[in-house]
């Protein structure tokens, strides 16, 4: 293969950025299917009405656990091994790849130890029942058992996809995704299995969505592959993995505490009905955030790339063309929920009580849900060129600083379960605008000013 086939400082950077971002969309959108079905065909279950729904909302914050992990190595590993890429640092990027698999691989081990062994004191800690906590360790101790597999097919695929070969990273996640479409109401409904045959039909799928990455970045299609002297783990290196994707971990970890949050003050508040309901409204905001979501992610390779290759004009095109699109994006998505919220939550519910309930807290939800573009911009821009401490402070401000206290604090002040779910909107306005702003100041005008002076240089 042409080293220079997969080059992103040619052409382009918005065609390049559509060109890694649509087929990663796609992926994503497969890959949510994995959860989303689940959910779909629970919220439906005959006899169950909203407690279903309401358990696996319990089991969110644990394979959100799982998710912070994957992005903790899968999310550092993939922009370090981009940078290196375009710095022609060939062995450097192999070794980042390697150990990328280690890390996932022995902590899935562990994560899947601990969270199997400690579910049900976990589960009523987040705000089980007795009644919810049947469907939810029902699904949970099942699907925990696909952590491994989980876990290296997310966190590996940003491999893939950083060396240009986004439409084998779609298909990674399409073949388990359609598997899980297809035995979801096999297992459900035809065998009679329950919430379970949902998470069993899960990690079935999580299974060959793995053995497909692993087939591919083992073989010979790919430059840079998985190679047995590079899997020991290096000390500094894995800090270097670590230190970036600390953002992406943090992101996920803190939306585990604001699942946890939510659920236990809800539970106060509004009852196992409200957690039910909140569990479909972040089901509908996984979707509508995806396209925007997979625009970024889309993104970090092309902009880590020419920042390797120190192409700093092309970087700003490329930060200014991710931002327009994802907010013009997400203000469409804010009118749709405004015109039918009834119509999004009944794709998963056909329960009355939800549905009349859940239009209200949906609405409130979603306010002023561009403000989320701004956020993604802001992140994806630090990630993708190393900036790990801005990342990560500005994680942790969204998510921990800001809506976690106000989902505690705002129903104490006479708003109820109204006050849990207008901390989201609140958190979008407040951290999204502070990340982008910070972004704008201390990386996009330097990188503006560079750019500038190059061009110059190459004219005289």
């Amino acid at each position: 293969m042409d080293i220079m086939a997969n080059d992103f400082s040619k052409g382009k950077v918005w065609k390049n950025i559509i060109y890694q971002a649509i087929p990663l969309m796609l992926a994503q959108l497969v890959q949510l299917l994995y959860n989303v079905v689940d959910r779909i065909y629970i919220g439906h279950l005959p006899g169950a009405d909203s407690m279903a729904l309401t358990g696996i909302g319990l089991a969110f914050p644990l394979t959100t656990l799982v998710a912070a992990f994957t992005c903790l190595f899968g999310t550092g590993g993939t922009p370090l091994f981009s940078i290196a890429r375009g710095a022609g640092e060939e062995e450097r990027a192999e070794k980042i790849l390697g150990n990328t698999f280690s890390l996932l691989l022995g902590s899935s081990l562990v994560i899947l130890a601990f969270c199997y062994l400690f579910r049900k004191p976990v589960l009523y800690l987040f705000g089980a029942s007795d009644a919810s906590y049947v469907y939810a360790d029902a699904y949970l101790r099942i699907y925990l058992f696909g952590t491994s597999f989980t876990m290296l097919a997310t966190g590996l695929n940003g491999f893939i996809n950083a060396q240009g070969f986004p439409r084998m990273g779609m298909l990674t996640t399409m073949l388990g995704a359609v598997l899980n479409l297809v035995l979801d109401p096999l297992f459900i409904f035809c065998f009679h299995m329950g919430v379970g045959g949902a998470a069993f039909a899960t990690v079935l799928s999580q299974i060959v969505s793995c053995l497909w990455v692993l087939r591919f970045l083992a073989g010979g299609k790919a430059r840079f592959s998985i190679k047995k002297q590079y899997l020991k783990v290096e000390g500094k290196l894995a800090l270097e993995i670590i230190s970036l994707g600390l953002a992406g971990f943090i992101m996920q970890a803190t939306n585990c505490l604001v699942q946890i949050v939510c659920n236990a003050t809800l539970k106060i508040y509004g009852g196992d009905l409200y957690v039910g309901i909140m569990t479909v409204i972040n089901s509908v905001r996984e979707i509508l955030s995806l396209p925007v979501g997979g625009l970024t992610s889309g993104s970090q390779p092309v902009l880590g790339y020419d920042y390797g290759a120190k192409r700093y004009g092309r970087v700003c095109q490329g930060i200014r063309f991710t931002a327009v699109l994802g907010i013009l994006y997400t203000l469409l998505a804010w009118l749709v929920v405004i015109q039918c919220p009834r119509l999004l939550l009944s794709v998963f519910t056909e329960d009355a009580a939800m549905l009349e309930a859940g239009t209200g807290a949906m609405g409130l939800y979603f306010f002023g849900f561009f403000f989320m573009a701004f956020q993604f911009a802001g992140q994806s821009s630090f990630t993708a060129l190393g900036y790990a401490r801005h990342a990560i402070f500005f994680s942790l401000l969204r998510k921990a600083v800001i809506v976690a206290p106000l989902t505690v604090l705002l129903p104490k002040f006479g708003l109820g379960v109204d006050g849990v779910f207008l901390a989201e909107p609140i958190s979008n306005a407040i951290g999204g605008l502070a990340s982008f702003l910070t972004m704008y100041v201390v990386l996009y005008r330097k990188l503006k000013r560079e750019g500038a002076q190059q061009g110059q240089e190459s004219l005289g």
